[in-house]
Formats: structure tokens, C-alpha cells, sequence
């Protein structure tokens, strides 16, 4: 079946208005510094908030 009326610019861009992407929040790691997400092990160390969580290779050689 086929809409009656068009839909107007306005109308689209409205409907569409929530669908802007958000940038991802990134922090620094409490230990080492590097950007990291949030709530999530650091890929340098493997360090969350000064608990070791992951062994990595950089932080078995230290």
C-alpha cells in the first residue's frame, strides 16, 4: 500500500532526530595512563581501578 501524503523534510529529520551517534568516553588508566573504556581492564597493563584483573605480557616482564 502506498502513504497517502508525502512525508516532508521536516518530518523525516524529526523522526530521525535520535538516531546521532555519541562518542565513546574514554578515560585514563589509574596506573599506566593509557585511554581506556570505563568499568573495563586496561590493555597496557591490565590493571581496573589498582586491582590486576588480566595478565598481559607487559605486565608479566615487569
Amino acid at each position: 500500500m502506498l502513504p497517502a501524503k508525502k512525508k516532508s523534510k521536516n518530518d523525516k529529520r524529526k523522526r530521525r532526530a535520535h538516531h546521532a551517534l555519541t562518542p565513546a568516553h574514554i578515560v585514563a588508566c589509574p596506573k599506566c595512563g593509557n585511554a581506556r573504556l570505563p568499568h573495563c581492564a586496561c590493555g597496557r597493563c591490565g590493571y581496573v581501578s589498582r586491582k590486576l584483573v588480566l595478565q598481559t605480557h607487559t605486565a608479566a616482564e615487569e
